[in-house]
């Protein structure tokens, strides 16, 4: 009886405590189906990987590679920049695909040099044949690797007369000369081969085998960067702790409303304006301290380069810590006690965090999850830090993190205010 007893007062408890009834059945339930969205396994919920391409040759193997490598499903092909305003722009040079890569327009650019088409194929050594130059974004560990097998696979795929060429020379080569016969069966299968080819029956290949066409890597974001990703941990992680210090700051709202101090602050000239603005900048002050405490320990201990970086970490440092601080400010005013806020800030801090980029990267994420994490502070702050730290851009380029913060800021202290008003009435 004793232990009924227990668990009945257990369970009114629970259930008078909505916030965290909410908290012990709708989180796992919401982070669930987060995850299940991203990691789900689903055909259309796999990323594609934008890739920029630029072929210098112009001879029929380059164009069948090129060919191949858009008809590759998993990737989405850039010969160009997007029209601007309806008005084509001009294709890719290697100079302008190697610009776009380090702003982030792609995370890999295909260059395929002149004079490819002379000696695509070779199995075994490369020398003295002109390689493909993979230019890459190093912040993306996958985008890379998938290509450079995508690269061997499909030049397999696409240019089955030529794989069949070079092996019957690396075969004389080493097993001697062949018959005149077995010289004109050869050839009947070579020609057959890419006859099949010009009507577009693409020969299948579930070969392993890598290195028939040559590729040289190279990093064009991040090559002499010591510690690559510690700026995109640091800004993740700190803008997430950042939203969870915002809310529980926010919360001493709650605590005066309820102590009654808050009536007597209202009571004199303050006004409520007033006292949220100052809410407001001791929020953002204790934001901009933590996230530059971050840093400096990415700094001091993982080498982080801080101090070429200062007016950038300004900028998008103050920007991220008036977004966070009217967000905590927004969650205090919609909630009516401190259980409330704790239960609300988890769920919604926790989400905006998966989804937002703070807890992994977005691009491993399905465009449609990438897309709405452009729906929280995380994913353009974030984007802003990588900016600064990672691709080192000018602050002039900081513009769109720096708008869409601000007009975040400006909203949600808009809104806040305006709930606020229940306790100038209370």
């Amino acid at each position: 009886m004793t232990i009924s007893a227990i668990v009945h007062t257990a369970i009114v408890s629970l259930r008078r405590d909505g916030g965290a009834l909410a908290l012990s059945f709708i989180l796992p339930v919401v982070f669930f189906s987060i995850f299940a969205t991203i990691f789900g396994g689903q055909r259309n919920s796999t990323p594609k990987i934008k890739v920029i391409v630029v072929d210098e040759d112009h001879s029929p193997a380059s164009q069948r590679l090129v060919q191949g490598l858009k008809q590759e499903s998993s990737l989405v092909i850039k010969f160009g920049p997007d029209p601007v305003k309806g008005v084509e722009q001009p294709a890719y040079m290697a100079a302008s695909a190697e610009a776009a890569v380090k702003r982030g327009t792609a995370p890999v650019a295909v260059i395929i040099p002149k004079g490819f088409g002379e000696n695509p194929i070779a199995f075994g050594t490369n020398a003295g044949r002109p390689a493909i130059e993979l230019l890459e974004d190093s912040s993306d560990v996958v985008a890379p690797q998938v290509i450079t097998g995508l690269l061997q696979k499909v030049a397999m795929t696409s240019m089955p007369d030529l794989m069949a060429e070079e092996g019957s020379k690396y075969f004389e080569r080493f097993a001697g000369g062949l018959t005149q016969e077995q010289h004109e069966r050869l050839n009947e299968g070579i020609q057959f081969l890419r006859d099949r080819q010009d009507s577009g029956a693409a020969a299948a290949s579930n070969s392993n085998n890598a290195g028939v066409v040559a590729v040289n890597a190279r990093a064009v974001v991040g090559e002499n960067k010591s510690s690559p990703m510690v700026s995109f941990y640091a800004a993740a992680i700190g803008v997430m702790f950042l939203l969870f210090t915002a809310s529980g700051a926010a919360g001493a709202l709650l605590d005066e409303a309820e102590s009654g101090t808050l009536d007597r602050v209202l009571s004199s000239r303050v006004t409520m304006t007033s006292l949220l603005l100052g809410k407001l900048t001791y929020n953002s002050l204790l934001a901009f301290t933590q996230l530059t405490v971050m840093f400096l320990w990415g700094w001091a201990v993982f080498k982080l380069d801080f101090w070429s970086h200062i007016p950038g970490f300004i900028v998008m440092g103050v920007c991220t810590s008036l977004a966070v601080a009217t967000f905590g400010l927004l969650l205090a005013s919609i909630c009516r006690t401190r259980a409330q806020l704790g239960a609300l800030s988890t769920l919604v801090i926790l989400v905006m965090s998966s989804i937002g980029g703070s807890m992994f990267p977005r691009y491993f994420m399905s465009e449609s999850m990438q897309k709405a994490g452009l729906l929280t502070i995380n994913a353009w702050a974030i984007d802003g830090f990588t900016k600064v730290f990672w691709r080192d851009e000018p602050i002039s380029h900081l513009w769109p993190q720096v708008l869409v913060l601000m007009c975040i800021a400006i909203a949600m202290f808009a809104i806040a205010r305006r709930i606020a008003r229940r306790w100038e009435y209370a």
